[in-house]
């Protein structure tokens, strides 16, 4: 059976609240006594074996910082776009999803899947082509936020966005030449939000299929934003919208 490592502290302890099947943990110095003290309070089907051993173990096994922490676990399960509105209408809210054209840097989809997570995101869908899937990197940045928002990995983008279409969903692109201002977005529809490549930005064939277009305004020198950084200035804006403050 295929496993898959996660590093880290967080990425393991959610992992394990989340219920996903974890095989073995492998921790050093008082690293074993927190995951003991965490394990104690959840009820688990199946307890994983954990190997006390030294950094210099962990660090032939794992790259990056590991906190002193690593575990194996079942492969993480893509979901479908069907699972995705599902979890929008169990919440009783409006659909509102990311579509990531062709990120290719981990540390970027491990962010915007911790983002996702914060505001109440219900799917994140990817390429399987040209684009980074659910590794170790994106899990360790994602913070454990990689067990609560499914990530739907798809053939073709543009077939996806025509298809949310057709569900009632409004898909708006973002883009320096964007057609409105961000802060034009609200939160009384169902919204799929697309993220660019970090380098090209969003493909034109996606960019044609959208809705409309969103930029960020900018006065700076420097022309554009981080992915992750631009991802959560949109998706907190749609979040400020969909939860005003009470007055």
């Amino acid at each position: 059976m295929t496993k898959e490592m996660i590093i880290g502290k967080n990425p393991v302890i959610e992992a394990l609240k989340a219920g996903r099947n974890v095989y073995e943990i492998f921790v050093t110095g008082n690293q074993e006594q927190v995951i003991r003290e965490e394990m104690a309070t959840l009820q688990l089907q199946k307890q994983p074996v954990i190997h006390g051993v030294s950094r210099q173990r962990i660090d032939q096994l794992a790259r990056g910082n590991h906190q002193g922490i690593i575990a194996y676990v079942d492969p993480y399960e893509y979901a479908t776009i069907e699972t995705i509105f599902q979890r929008a209408e169990q919440a009783n809210e409006l659909p509102f999803f990311i579509i990531l054209d062709e990120i290719e840097d981990p540390h970027n989809l491990g962010s915007i899947l911790r983002t996702a997570d914060a505001v109440g995101v219900h799917g994140v869908i990817i390429p399987k082509r040209r684009s980074v899937g659910l590794t170790a990197t994106v899990a360790k940045t994602s913070a454990g936020a990689i067990e609560y928002v499914p990530v739907v990995q798809v053939t073709n983008i543009v077939d996806v966005i025509k298809e949310l279409k057709d569900r009632n969903v409004w898909v708006v692109g973002t883009s320096a030449e964007g057609t409105e201002d961000y802060r034009s977005l609200d939160g009384k529809t169902p919204l799929a939000l697309i993220i660019g490549n970090e380098g090209r930005g969003i493909g034109r064939l996606v960019e044609e299929n959208c809705d409309w277009t969103v930029s960020l305004p900018m006065k700076g020198q420097v022309p554009s934003l981080n992915a992750s950084v631009a991802s959560s200035l949109l998706l907190y804006e749609i979040y400020r919208k969909r939860h005003p403050l009470k007055t």
